[in-house]
């Protein structure tokens, strides 16, 4: 049977297409598929559509919806893979820049797509499958961490989607807490009668504590089921999908002092809406229409008196501004007083920082050797085993990976530093760390939608003025 002409560059244009696809994907497995291409267009020895010459209507009827559901859903995978994702806002921690209920087209071409760990997964979902609260994906095949070539790489004051790194280990009945910061919090209160003056102990002592603290923990959330859930371990790319700044690049120093930024010793330039928390003393209670002009949503007004007449509020400089020149309203503002937490990262380390002044901390870069020390170790030790693979042990003549004594290390991977504007409501860096070059997600272009959850479906819910919002660093 001859062929028709328009058969034949219908298929010289989609294997060329596809061709470049695979050397953009450096992924030369995908040569198997050419074969199934030229019997789709050319010999027809495959009936792809048998379905069609049916006698029976039903079979016609079903097959058709299967057809283009198949269909849909293979073009969505691919898109959400490698070109497009969709992400909505769920927190405060970048207000006002993204608003919670923005939902985000976030594009995988800006710093390039990765290959996925887990390529079985059913798309339009991160993990877990509506309704039945199963598995999503499948553990096998895994395949390695790969990044093909993008429009760009991640620089200083970007806003990134990516996976939260921390979220290798998941309590279910608890998956949107931090694991490792419920086993130290539980490992503490089990330990609470101790006493313990960390001050007077030395780096080795102080170490010897946490690591109690976190197998009483461990053990304690293991043991209970029933109130903590089943533990899932979930590859890199199922992690949840967090969205912040980059504040921090691979190779800086980045320290916080008074709330300023300073990056290898420079102070950053403040985002225009970055927020911080005030105690706003008042002769009555804001009414619900200041609120909103200044832009404070319900979750993020905290009352601390029976009155309404004291409360927490995160403010831009400009909410602030307005508030300040309020004087027949407002008595008095302050900062939120704040005191050191052991809540920040490393967990495991005893230091004297708060979210306003933190660090100095240095971010590792792929290909830099650090020499290591019982005091730095709890801040790379994630980045060495959970991160890159390696086994590590601190033994009492020194540290070991993979069972070679040393004091060296040589990241393999860039790292990076992320922070919320929303600065005293934001669970960033400060608390879990660095994040890892294989878990960068993309970059948010525009905001496609928007919905005010205080708002009615009749009363302002859809928030028109962002709507097609290009995001740009905002």
């Amino acid at each position: 049977m001859q062929v028709p002409r328009k058969q034949w560059i219908k298929f010289g244009i989609t294997t060329f297409l596809y061709i470049l696809f695979i050397i953009w994907l450096r992924s030369w497995l995908g040569v198997i598929v050419i074969p199934f291409i030229f019997d789709l267009y050319i010999t027809k020895k495959i009936k792809w559509t048998w379905w069609k010459q049916s006698k029976n209507k039903t079979v016609r009827t079903v097959m058709s919806w299967v057809d283009a559901i198949v269909f849909a859903l293979v073009a969505v995978y691919f898109v959400n893979l490698y070109f497009f994702q969709n992400y909505q806002i769920p927190t405060s921690s970048l207000e006002k820049s993204l608003l919670v209920g923005d939902f985000l087209l976030v594009s995988k071409m800006s710093y390039g797509p990765r290959t996925p760990n887990t390529p079985l997964t059913m798309p339009l979902t991160q993990n877990t499958m509506p309704i039945t609260g199963t598995k999503s994906y499948l553990e096998w095949p895994h395949w390695d961490y790969k990044r093909v070539a993008g429009f760009g790489k991640v620089e200083a004051g970007d806003i990134v989607v990516f996976n939260y790194p921390t979220g290798d280990t998941v309590p279910l009945k608890f998956q949107s807490t931090d694991f490792y910061n419920i086993a130290y919090n539980i490992g503490r209160s089990i330990y609470q009668n101790a006493k313990l003056n960390m001050d007077s102990l030395s780096v080795q002592q102080q170490r010897q504590v946490y690591d109690a603290y976190y197998a009483a923990g461990r053990k304690y959330i293991i043991d209970h089921p029933k109130e903590f859930g089943e533990i899932v371990i979930r590859p890199v790319d199922r992690r949840e999908n967090y969205v912040k700044r980059c504040v921090g690049l691979p190779g800086d120093t980045l320290e916080i002092k008074d709330r300023i930024i300073y990056r290898n010793g420079i102070p950053e330039k403040q985002p225009e809406n970055v927020q911080f928390n005030y105690m706003v003393y008042t002769t009555q209670p804001i009414p619900d229409s200041m609120f909103e002009e200044l832009g404070v949503s319900e979750d993020d007004r905290t009352n601390h008196n029976a009155n309404k007449t004291a409360y927490c509020l995160p403010l831009t400089q400009k909410a602030y501004d307005r508030l300040k020149a309020n004087t027949k309203l407002v008595t008095k503002i302050e900062f939120e007083s704040e005191v050191y937490s052991d809540d920040l990262f490393p967990l495991n380390m005893h230091k004297k920082w708060d979210r306003n002044n933190y660090g100095p901390i240095w971010i590792p870069a792929k290909g830099k050797e650090i020499i290591l020390t019982d005091y730095n170790l709890p801040i790379y030790e994630r980045c060495i085993t959970a991160y890159e693979g390696n086994k590590l042990e601190r033994r009492n003549d020194g540290i070991y990976i993979n069972g070679v004594k040393t004091d060296r290390y040589t990241f393999r991977m860039d790292y990076y530093w992320m922070m919320g504007d929303n600065r005293h409501n934001s669970a960033d860096s400060r608390y879990w760390g660095f994040v890892p070059e294989d878990h960068i997600v993309g970059k948010p272009l525009l905001v496609w939608l928007s919905l005010d959850k205080d708002k009615s479906w009749f009363n302002g819910k859809i928030r028109w003025n962002r709507l097609l919002k290009y995001i740009g660093n905002e």
